[in-house]
């Protein structure tokens, strides 16, 4: 594969910038933290979850509201779309496993895991159920949360996911299967790109832990997945949003919908064959910058606040 080509399947998983806050600053308010969860939350920490010491974030306030970012990202991807959506909601920011300033523990990073961890996120913040907000893989991981905790989701957004591997255009889906067979051959090219240098200066040991999230990521996102049995039975209203020009073809974002009952008949003058679930598909939005798009947090908001 050439360099090219792994830099741009990287930047099909993940859209980042950086923020100067290191991780022993943010271990020091964790361990200050922990002691006083049940009354007050701190506002950032490492919490012991699924066997791992998971970071998050927290902004704002009202009902919680978690955020799930993509694929060699972090917190700090979601930039003013998180401070926007924290002006009405407690915003719940998490850095994934391998991700912003949570190791690459040794475990393998599966959606599953990934699903778990958060689900024990939200019981040890002490919220009852959150609406959960995931993007590329942070929304593959709340695809699976849905699937496997429902109990901890109110309201479920997925952007730019499909449900199945073969959602994915042919290109992404090659460069995707490409990575994972020889995720090695990617660490040095990647180096020279802005994702390393965010990761850089979130990630203790950054160097040294850079390849393990590299073949950790790599194999989770080139394998063959197809969820679709599970769609129908997610029982909290969902919401798909997808650009026009995304990574994840239109038919199947149609399809994802179709799965959810929507989009099978005429709604009524009066909206009564609609169920709770909704597709927004944002005009002129791609997969890499649809966060950046400034209709995506009303698009949000206007779904969770329902």
């Amino acid at each position: 594969m050439l360099r090219r080509d792994f830099v741009k399947t990287a930047a099909a998983l993940s859209v980042v910038s950086a923020l100067p806050k290191t991780a022993a600053a943010a271990q020091t308010q964790a361990q200050e933290g922990t002691t006083i969860m049940t009354t007050t939350r701190p506002q950032s920490g490492y919490a012991p979850v699924n066997g791992i010491e998971l970071y998050y974030e927290i902004h704002g306030s009202g009902k919680p509201l978690v955020l799930l970012h993509g694929g060699f990202g972090s917190i700090e991807m979601f930039g003013q779309a998180l401070t926007d959506l924290a002006k009405s909601r407690q915003v719940i920011g998490v850095d994934l496993q391998g991700h912003g300033r949570t190791l690459p523990f040794d475990r393998p990073m599966t959606f599953e895991n990934l699903a778990t961890d958060v689900a024990e996120l939200i019981k040890w913040l002490g919220y009852g159920k959150a609406d959960v907000v995931g993007y590329s893989l942070g929304a593959a991981t709340a695809m699976r949360l849905g699937i496997d905790h429902p109990e901890v989701i109110e309201r479920l957004v997925l952007t730019s996911v499909p449900y199945s591997f073969a959602g994915w255009h042919d290109y992404n889906q090659q460069g995707m299967k490409g990575m994972a067979a020889a995720p090695e051959q990617a660490v040095e090219p990647m180096k020279q790109t802005p994702m390393y240098a965010a990761y850089a200066q979130l990630m203790p040991d950054a160097a040294a832990n850079w390849p393990k999230t590299i073949k950790q990521t790599a194999g989770l996102v080139g394998k063959d997945f197809d969820w679709s049995a599970a769609i129908p039975g997610l029982p909290m209203p969902v919401m798909l949003v997808y650009g026009d020009w995304d990574a994840v073809r239109t038919s199947h974002a149609t399809s994802f919908f179709e799965l959810l009952g929507g989009g099978r008949q005429d709604a009524n003058w009066d909206g009564s064959g609609m169920n709770d679930n909704r597709l927004a598909i944002i005009a002129g939005a791609t997969h890499y910058n649809i966060f950046a798009d400034p209709r995506i947090v009303p698009i949000i908001l206007g779904f969770v606040d329902a």
